[in-house]
C-alpha cells in the first residue's frame, strides 16, 4: 500500500526490534508479570545479579503505558499538593538516572536520548499566573529547584512561544528520555542477560502452597518460581489476576497523545514545556510529542476527536508553529494509577512482590523501583528510600480521612 494511504491513526512510535516469542518456561528463579518499563527494568537488574528470570506479558512489550508515555523525568514540575509522600522517592530516582542510563546503554549498545534540559512550566493570563505562583511557592517550601521567570525571560529561552506567555517556572534539574529508545535498550539488555520473554500470554492466577506464592498459571501450564513480581501496570488490579486478600488498588487512567514531525522550517522547542492543558517534549529524532489527556473511562481504548482537539488546541495556544508540523502518529494508553497516584512497592505475601501503580511517573521512578526490588530479593528488605509504599497506607488513609503520611 502506498505510504500516502497509510493512516497514522492509532499508531504509536513503534519499536525497531521485537523479542523472539517464547513459550512459558516451566521454571525460573523469578517470574515477572508484565513486560513494560517497570517489569523489564526489574528483570534486567535481577538477571544482572545472576537470577534466572522469565517475563510473561499479556499483550506485547510496552503495549500498556510504556510506549504511550512521553518519557518525562520531572519531579520538580510534577510536584503538587498531596505528593509529599512521593517527592523523596522521585528525587532519589532522578539522582539514580545517570547511572541507570550509562549501565543500560552499555548493556544494550543503544542510546536512549537522555536529555537533561529541564522543564519549563508556563502561564498565560492572570488566573494561570496565580496558579503558577502557588506551584512555585510549593516547590520552594519543598526544597525543589525551581526558578521564576517573567514573560520575556521565558521567550528568551523558547523564542517560538507566543508573546502572550506571561510567566514561567524553569525546573533546571528535570530531564527526559525517549520511551521508544529506552524500551528497545531494555529489550536488548534483557535478552543479553538471558531473560526469557513470553508475549501474548495472560496470567490466569497464582500458584500458592503453604501460604507462599510458588509460581503462576499461564497458557495452560504452571511456571514455578521462587518469587513472582507483579508489574502488570494498569492491569495489576484485575480481579482475575490476584485473590481478594492480595488485591491492589490500581485502575487505568486513559491518556491520548500525538507525535508531530518538526523540520528546520518549523523549528522546535529546546526543552519540555508544560501548560495548564498539555505538555510538549522535543525528541532527538525530530518528533515533538504532545500529551496527554486524562480520562477515567476504564479500558476504553482508541483515539477520539475530542482528545486530539484538546491536545492540538492546547499546544497551538502557546506554540503557533505546530500548524505547519505534520502529524506522524496518534495513540492512546493506560496509566496504572493507585488511589493516591503513588506506586505500590512491597512484598505483598511470601513469594510475591508488587511493583505497580506508577501513574504518570513510570519513567522517572524506574531506576529506584528496579533497585529497590533487587535489594528486597537479595537482602530481604526494601531500602529506606522505598519504604512506606505498601498497601497498608491506603487503610491508614481511610481511617484518617485523607492521604496517608509515611
Amino acid at each position: 500500500m502506498s505510504d500516502l494511504l497509510t493512516s497514522p491513526i492509532g499508531q504509536r512510535r513503534s519499536l525497531a526490534m521485537r523479542p523472539r516469542a517464547a513459550e512459558v518456561p516451566q521454571r525460573a528463579d523469578v517470574a515477572v508479570v508484565g513486560a513494560g518499563l517497570i517489569g523489564l527494568s526489574i528483570a534486567w537488574r535481577l538477571a544482572q545479579a545472576g537470577h534466572a528470570v522469565a517475563v510473561v506479558e499479556r499483550g506485547s512489550v510496552g503495549s500498556g503505558a510504556s510506549l504511550a508515555a512521553t518519557g518525562m523525568l520531572a519531579p520538580a514540575a510534577e510536584h503538587e499538593p498531596g505528593s509529599d509522600l512521593l517527592l523523596p522517592l522521585a528525587l532519589e530516582s532522578l539522582r539514580r538516572w545517570p547511572a541507570f542510563r550509562d549501565a543500560l546503554q552499555a548493556a544494550s549498545g543503544h542510546e536512549i536520548d537522555y536529555r537533561a534540559d529541564g522543564t519549563l512550566v508556563i502561564a498565560i493570563g492572570r488566573d494561570e499566573v496565580e496558579r503558577l505562583r502557588f506551584r512555585h511557592d510549593l516547590q520552594r517550601r519543598s526544597g525543589v529547584s525551581a526558578e521564576w521567570l517573567s514573560g520575556p525571560e521565558v521567550r528568551a529561552r523558547e523564542p517560538l512561544l507566543r508573546p502572550n506567555v506571561t510567566a514561567g517556572i524553569l525546573c533546571p534539574l528535570d530531564a527526559q528520555v525517549d520511551p521508544r529508545l529506552v524500551m528497545e535498550a531494555l529489550l536488548r539488555a534483557c535478552e543479553a542477560a538471558g531473560v526469557v520473554i513470553s508475549e501474548g500470554v495472560a496470567v490466569e492466577g497464582l500458584e500458592r502452597r503453604g501460604g507462599r506464592v510458588t509460581g503462576l498459571h499461564a497458557a495452560g501450564r504452571t511456571l514455578a518460581a521462587d518469587t513472582v513480581i507483579l508489574a502488570a501496570g494498569a492491569w495489576s488490579g484485575e480481579a482475575s489476576l490476584l485473590p481478594d486478600d492480595l488485591a491492589v488498588p490500581v485502575r487505568p487512567l486513559k491518556g491520548q497523545s500525538l507525535a508531530l514531525r518538526t523540520t528546520r522550517r518549523t523549528g522546535t522547542l529546546s526543552r519540555m514545556v508544560w501548560t495548564d492543558a498539555v505538555h510538549m517534549a522535543p525528541k532527538g529524532d525530530g518528533h515533538l510529542i504532545i500529551g496527554a489527556t486524562v480520562e477515567d473511562c476504564g479500558f476504553t481504548s482508541g483515539v477520539t476527536a475530542g482528545g486530539m482537539f484538546a491536545l492540538l488546541e492546547g499546544a497551538r495556544r502557546v506554540l503557533p508553529g505546530i500548524e505547519e508540523m505534520e502529524i506522524d502518529a496518534v495513540w492512546s494508553g493506560f496509566r496504572p494509577t493507585s488511589d493516591d497516584d503513588a506506586p505500590i512497592i512491597e512484598e505483598a505475601a511470601p513469594g510475591l512482590v508488587v511493583a505497580t501503580g506508577h501513574h504518570r511517573n513510570g519513567y522517572l521512578l524506574a531506576p529506584a523501583t528496579a533497585d529497590a526490588v533487587a535489594t528486597l530479593l537479595t537482602e530481604g528488605a526494601l531500602p529506606d528510600f522505598a519504604r512506606g509504599f505498601g498497601r497498608a497506607r491506603f487503610s491508614l488513609s481511610n481511617q484518617t480521612g485523607g492521604r496517608a503520611v509515611a
